[in-house]
């Protein structure tokens, strides 16, 4: 029965299959079960019970194909600066009335420095013909901010959010080469394409969960399932697709009650221009950040431009990962003027809105005329 297999993502099998499937399947898989099953080195019908088992008990937050987004939408990471009295209010807007929103946190820094004012951060998406920044001067007059800083994505160094195989990691641990650095640019898509990717990013039910996972997709996009397939391999090699995932909690607790992570850090470095790639591409290489991007702070966070995100159970744990990274950077050659931690506290996480057609009935319910928001 459902209720004898174990969720907790500690137990052995568990912990084995998770540590492949949160962020080891790149790209496009037509068998992505069976590959989780392959390398996890398991008979796939114990791999199907046991994400079955974790989905239905909410301790798998969601299984879902993701895409590279910042390849589909233009977008940015945003700090708001939002009055005490509304900070709660506004944070409930953006995760529940905004589909654009993904990331919704609220941040603190240990100390008094600059930016520390903005308690705010959400990751913003507008789908392709219309403006980023008509958007968030809307958001804006909604949720009573002062102030706000877009900061748009110009390199990606590290993506890949696998909390269990980042257990017990040691300070310091990375790549023998410097990180790979991703240009970020939209890729224009015809109607067929946005069909199909439509169908391949919807989280999965676990009823849906099967062997032959993409069979049902296939039939909402209205195509046979050999022509699914060629067209989602078509657009793994334009790089729009991201990986095959099953995301944990990263903060709150699971329904079985354990914590994956209990501190997340957004990490600030400011390098002198000219060197943004290079810090990137050594930032990137640490296997402790889950994500990694060359961002433009501005004078609101005195000009860093080297972003990124680890998490972890220990906080002292997570500083000495930063700090091994710092040390890294110094013997690199790469000068740091001014770094800084932003903690996260609350948090919510859903797959920001993409669709250009979803964005046009977002603008007609909450009266707007979509062509006024065109970029």
């Amino acid at each position: 029965m459902l209720s004898a297999v174990p969720i907790d993502t500690t137990d052995p099998l568990n912990a084995r299959i998770l540590a492949i499937s949160e962020d080891r399947i790149q790209g496009y898989p037509r068998d992505p079960i069976g590959e989780i099953a392959r390398l996890a080195d398991l008979p796939t019908g114990l791999v199907l019970e046991r994400l079955h088992a974790m989905l239905a008990a909410g301790v798998i937050r969601r299984i879902r194909q993701t895409l590279l987004a910042t390849s589909l939408a233009e977008g940015a990471l945003c700090a708001w600066q939002v009055p005490a009295d509304r900070l709660d209010k506004a944070f409930e807007h953006l995760f529940q009335n905004d589909p654009f929103s993904g990331h919704v946190v609220l941040r603190s820094t240990d100390a008094a420095t600059p930016g520390s004012n903005y308690k705010l951060w959400t990751t913003l998406k507008v789908p392709q013909g219309y403006s980023l920044e008509k958007h968030a001067a809307f958001l804006a007059r909604i949720i009573g901010a002062e102030h706000y800083r877009l900061m748009s994505a110009k390199k990606l160094f590290a993506l890949g959010v696998g909390h269990v195989r980042r257990r017990g990691m040691e300070p310091g641990a990375r790549a023998d080469e410097p990180a790979e650095s991703v240009a970020v640019q939209v890729t224009q898509l015809s109607d067929a394409e946005w069909k199909v990717l439509t169908a391949l990013k919807r989280e999965f039910t676990p009823q849906e969960l099967a062997e032959d996972l993409w069979a049902g997709r296939a039939r909402e996009a209205g195509l046979a399932t050999e022509e699914f397939h060629a067209i989602a391999e078509a657009l793994n090699q334009r790089k729009v697709i991201g990986r095959f995932s099953t995301f944990l909690e990263h903060v709150k607790p699971l329904a079985s009650g354990e914590r994956v992570t209990k501190f997340n850090a957004l990490f600030h470095w400011a390098v002198p221009p000219g060197l943004e790639e290079a810090a990137g591409r050594e930032v990137g290489r640490h296997f402790i950040m889950t994500h990694a991007y060359w961002r433009e702070g501005g004078p609101e966070f005195r000009n860093v431009n080297i972003m990124g995100v680890a998490h972890g159970t220990d906080k002292a744990m997570v500083l000495a990962h930063k700090a091994a990274i710092d040390q890294h950077l110094a013997e690199a050659g790469i000068p740091v003027g001014y770094t800084n931690v932003f903690w996260g506290g609350r948090s919510e996480i859903k797959p920001s809105e993409i669709s250009p057609v979803a964005y046009r009935d977002w603008c007609h319910s909450v009266g707007i005329d979509p062509e006024t928001m065109a970029e």
